[in-house]
């Protein structure tokens, strides 16, 4: 494992398989999630209340949780805050009241996001990749070590400033979806990336996230690539691998 996939392993791990714990006292709304959520390539844990949650919690880690409102016992607020007070775990309401002030508690409270019952599971579905990218997102930067400095093919990046410099030491401007992309290659180098990965990885708050959207950005990277390749008497750096994905060619190093 290279120094760029150690690095972003734990913090950047691919959606497919992640890890989430459903929580409503519903027994068809539970079956009805898991089993969408689990076609979307999730793995889903599903109890009925707080007490079972807890157990649960106790025995591994979660990398989100949809949580209901409105249950028997313990209700979903009450759990909400418990969440909060532990920290790390993102989480996702859901309610059959769905009233703006409810929403705004919630919010408030910790959830990151809020949705109305009954929901479209494909909405949920959105939401919870959403959240998840976000929440990585914003791991990640956090766990950037200061003054980190890598070189590939020539290039030098400066992860820490987001300064790219091609092989004649000229600085090359990117903009923020082309350096997250960047990013996102240079942590998994010679490695097939699908699209769905890419997204994963490198969708910020308001990208757009479907398949043609991460076409139009890594063609627009390529090409700010593409003189330092040539230069340097090398292959393309970001590789299209026909019904797979794409590929960053180069070696990493630090620099």
């Amino acid at each position: 494992m290279t120094l760029q996939e150690a690095h972003s392993a734990d913090m950047l791990a691919p959606m497919d398989g992640s890890r989430i714990l459903v929580v409503d006292d519903d027994a068809d709304i539970r079956t009805l999630l898991s089993d969408f959520l689990e076609q979307h390539g999730f793995a889903v844990t599903a109890v009925a209340d707080g007490a079972a949650m807890d157990d649960v919690l106790a025995a591994q880690d979660f990398d989100i949780a949809v949580l209901d409102v409105m249950m028997p016992g313990e209700d979903g607020l009450s759990i909400l805050r418990r969440l909060s007070a532990r920290g790390g775990l993102p989480v996702i309401m859901l309610s059959a009241i769905g009233s703006d002030i409810d929403r705004i508690v919630g919010l408030e409270m910790g959830a990151e996001d809020y949705l109305p019952k009954p929901c479209n599971p494909r909405e949920l579905l959105a939401r919870v990749r959403t959240v998840l990218r976000r929440h990585r997102r914003q791991v990640a930067e956090t766990a950037e070590p200061s003054g980190r400095k890598l070189r590939f093919a020539g290039w030098h990046v400066d992860m820490t400033g987001r300064l790219l410099t091609d092989p004649d030491n000229v600085v090359v401007t990117l903009t923020d979806g082309e350096f997250r992309l960047l990013r996102a290659f240079i942590d998994h180098p010679r490695r097939v990336l699908s699209r769905d990965q890419l997204l994963d990885y490198s969708a910020g708050n308001e990208s757009e996230s479907y398949d043609r959207a991460i076409d139009v950005q890594v063609s627009r990277l390529r090409r700010k690539l593409e003189r330092g390749a040539r230069a340097d008497g090398g292959d393309e750096l970001v590789r299209t691998i026909r019904n797979e994905g794409y590929m960053f060619t180069a070696e990493v190093r630090p620099a």
